[in-house]
């Protein structure tokens, strides 16, 4: 059985708890959180979500409460069978377009003139649904457009793995590599893989996947230079891999940087621009940022 805990609140409280979450240094990761606009037509209307496979303990509404700064709001708990993981997450999930891509569940149909990406609902983060992936999806459409070259990649918290499908389809030729911190992904990465026609395997125009937080694998170290790097994380970890960035893309190379909010973004770009960075464009989706910045050429 799965657990769902949600909190109501304005979009500035919601907001806040979720800063509060990436800046959590002991947060128990087998809590997942996420948060947004519950009602378009109210746009202070949100709430918090935290998904849980066990009964929520004290300590893990403790640690939910904890991210408020004022207090809590009321925490509604609820049991959920094991198939609602997957069929709440599906429910009202309509098809998105985002650049020359298209993204959709299984119960959907395709749309003409564009690549046409199945994403089943899972546990794993970036459905093409939530701004920061749709927003990355549209960022890769514009850095191939103005024409960047791209001969290996890496897709640092690939989740899914649909950026890194995004990627090799802009890039056919191109060697990739995605990683996640968690292991859930690596047989989600292989399933989607094979349900939209990617190789998997290590060489151009085929996907390596991997388990690792940041660049602590051996397959991201030895496979350094990149021409490209995308992490659609979080504001904290981008920051924290700045430097790790800087030594593994090429002069003049690219990362793709989102899951910070607009609020966050001079303290990444900061980062960035210290690690040798400098900012070539940047897209806003909703309350994020979604950075393309390149790496200068003689360092």
């Amino acid at each position: 059985m799965s657990w769902k805990i949600t909190v109501r609140a304005p979009a500035h409280v919601v907001r806040a708890a979720l800063v509060a979450h990436e800046d959590a240094q002991d947060w128990d990761f087998s809590i997942v959180l996420g948060g947004g606009q519950t009602d378009p037509a109210v746009p202070d209307a949100w709430q918090l979500e935290a998904w849980l496979e066990r009964k929520p303990m004290a300590a893990d509404t403790a640690a939910i409460s904890a991210l408020f700064a004022e207090g809590a709001p009321k925490l509604i708990i609820e049991e959920l069978a094991d198939a609602d993981w997957v069929t709440l997450s599906q429910q009202n999930v309509e098809p998105i377009t985002a650049g020359p891509f298209h993204v959709r569940t299984p119960d959907h149909r395709p749309a003409p003139g564009f690549r046409d990406f199945v994403i089943p609902a899972s546990q794993a983060f970036g459905t093409g649904h939530h701004e920061t992936t749709s927003g990355c999806l549209a960022m890769l459409g514009h850095m191939k457009a103005k024409g960047l070259v791209v001969r290996n990649l890496a897709d640092i918290g690939t989740g899914t793995g649909l950026l890194a499908f995004a990627a090799l389809h802009l890039w056919p030729r191109a060697r990739a590599t995605a990683s996640d911190i968690d292991a859930v992904c690596g047989p989600v990465v292989a399933g989607n893989a094979e349900l939209n026609g990617i190789a998997l395997g290590d060489g151009p125009g085929k996907l390596a996947m991997v388990i690792a937080p940041g660049m602590e694998h051996p397959l991201l170290r030895a496979a350094a230079p990149y021409d490209l790097l995308v992490a659609n994380i979080l504001a904290g970890p981008l920051a924290e891999l700045s430097r790790d960035f800087g030594k593994a893309v090429a002069p003049g190379g690219s990362v793709l940087l989102a899951g910070l909010l607009t609020a966050q973004e001079p303290t990444v770009r900061a980062a960035y621009t210290r690690a040798g960075f400098s900012l070539r464009a940047r897209m806003q989706r909703g309350n994020w940022s979604i950075l393309w910045l390149r790496r200068r050429s003689g360092r």
